[in-house]
């Protein structure tokens, strides 16, 4: 079998080293054929990389590293195209370096094509000239390809004053690209984030955005058909409906796709289910803006966003939908047509991150950074049914809760607020799991499955009879087998459970 291609971004190292390889030239051909100017966006480690240095290779003719590839009888082979690569991906970039980033970037490019120019001090100004020289040495149109173009931007996502700042210079940059249209081929950016034209490409204005176009669904990740045919040597004897439910689940309007990384980690690692894409990276302040506006957690999952909210990353204005959507801890999991245009139904992609996400949420608002053993305890609670045990964990867990939480605000007040933390906890541990669980009676607080029994829960805070109200509305009807009703009192001054009752039927 062939190699992994694990961390390999380089088109010629995986075809000239026999890597496996997943032929994505077929949609480059289509790109390349219909449209000069391209945005993609899509989260980290989806492969973006290696598509633009796929388009690399294609744009200067190496037809070599083609062969038996669905673009090698399409393309014309005896054209080259001179081609400036830009790439922020490596390395943290900040205000101060910016310029001297962008500097040594443009140089790289300059020693590759074999050019002299005269403007080397100024990044915009180096830019333009580049892209002529290019295209008078080459006597054919420039093909540029950026990839990661946000990143100096999302490095300094903490720090707002600073982000505008890039993002103003960066603008200013590429603004530089519209304004050398007439010695351009083909222009593709690529980055996790999509800016609102208005703030970043205001210069640059006719900037094809393919991130949500179905036909494009594909060019990022890997297919249950990939999985199905190139990798089933690889996935022989594994429970492929755990695989799906684990890693599958990516939806940008075309095939439910894979995280490469994912799929490529867990065959390396003996397949074994375990997190590998969520682990490399969760940005702090995304944590700090869901803690500083007391998101409602249970709503992530299922949550709702017009097209606008979904396709525009605003500094000024930084919307959690958006952020969750494009950093890829949501997906599109419905479409739903309105008379004001699209709307979309949002929700964890699958367990690894509807866990690993849970989990990391979890461990923010709790004082210290092992909260297995209470993870572990509750998992065997709902997969033995012993739920007489359940009262104590959930008493070990909000007495966990770090103090700072509470501090000038009155959070503890809201049901919402117990009913986040458990959500949270619950989903940590892969259950299959229901907010507010919509019954022919009314909503009950939470549903969860595991081990083949049904968990029905209850909130109240202060006082109430929350075990009455679930056998008086009747919840629990619309399910059948072993199901346990579940009523919580949480006493606001001691921040924990004051009645805990249940019963089984």
């Amino acid at each position: 079998m062939k190699k992994l291609p694990i961390g390999i971004q380089t088109f010629s190292e995986i075809i000239n080293e026999d890597y496996l390889y997943i032929d994505k030239t077929g949609i480059a051909y289509s790109l390349i054929d219909n449209f000069k100017y391209i945005f993609l966006s899509r989260p980290r480690r989806f492969g973006k990389s290696l598509f633009l240095d796929t388009l690399k290779n294609i744009f200067e003719g190496n037809r070599e590293l083609f062969r038996g590839l669905l673009i090698e009888k399409q393309w014309n082979w005896e054209v080259k195209y001179p081609v400036i690569q830009i790439s922020f991906s490596g390395g943290i970039h900040s205000k101060a370096d910016l310029e001297a980033d962008l500097l040594y970037i443009l140089k790289s490019n300059e020693r590759r094509l074999g050019l002299e120019c005269e403007n080397r001090t100024r990044a915009q100004h180096f830019f333009a000239e580049l892209i002529e020289k290019a295209y008078e040495k080459y006597h054919q149109k420039v093909v540029i390809l950026i990839d990661e173009y946000d990143k100096p931007i999302l490095d300094n996502i903490e720090n707002i004053p600073e982000a505008l700042i890039i993002r103003d210079g960066l603008r200013d940059f590429y603004t530089k690209i519209k304004d050398n249209d007439r010695y351009l081929r083909f222009v593709f950016l690529t980055g996790v984030s999509k800016f609102a034209k208005v703030s970043l490409f205001s210069g640059l204005n006719n900037l094809e955005d393919i991130s949500l176009n179905p036909d494009f669904g594909n060019v990022c990740g890997y297919t249950q058909l990939d999985l199905d045919t190139t990798f089933a040597p690889y996935l022989e004897g594994v429970d492929m409906e755990q695989v799906q439910r684990w890693y599958n689940g990516y939806n940008f309007l075309g095939d439910k796709v894979y995280n490469p990384y994912d799929i490529l980690l867990f065959i390396r690692n003996q397949r074994t289910f375990q997190n590998y894409w969520f682990e490399t990276g969760t940005p702090r302040f995304l944590m700090e803006l869901i803690k500083k506006n007391q998101y409602f957690i249970p709503e992530f999952n299922g949550i709702e966003s017009d097209e606008l909210l979904v396709n525009s990353f605003d500094l000024e204005n930084l919307y959690l939908e958006t952020i969750l959507f494009q950093t890829g801890y949501l997906t599109i999991k419905r479409v739903i047509p309105s008379g004001m245009g699209v709307r979309y139904e949002l929700g964890f992609p699958n367990k690894e991150v509807q866990m690993s996400f849970n989990a990391y949420i979890l461990r923010s608002m709790t004082r210290g950074s092992d909260k297995e053993p209470i993870r572990r305890d509750l998992l065997a609670v709902m997969n033995t049914g012993d739920v007489g045990a359940l009262e104590a964990v959930i008493k070990r867990l909000f007495a966990s809760i770090a103090y700072n939480n509470f501090t000038n605000n009155d959070i503890e007040r809201y049901e919402g607020f117990y009913a986040s933390v458990l959500y949270a906890c619950f989903a940590s541990i892969g259950v299959d799991i229901i907010a507010e669980d919509v019954s022919n009676k009314g909503r009950i607080d939470l549903t969860l499955k595991a081990g083949g029994k049904t968990f029905l829960f209850e909130f109240k805070v202060t006082d109430g009879e929350p075990l009455e109200q679930i056998k008086r509305m009747k919840y629990y009807e619309k399910y059948s087998g072993d199901r346990y009703l579940i009523g919580i009192v949480f006493d606001p001054r001691a921040r924990n459970v004051s009645k805990f009752e249940w019963e089984k039927l």
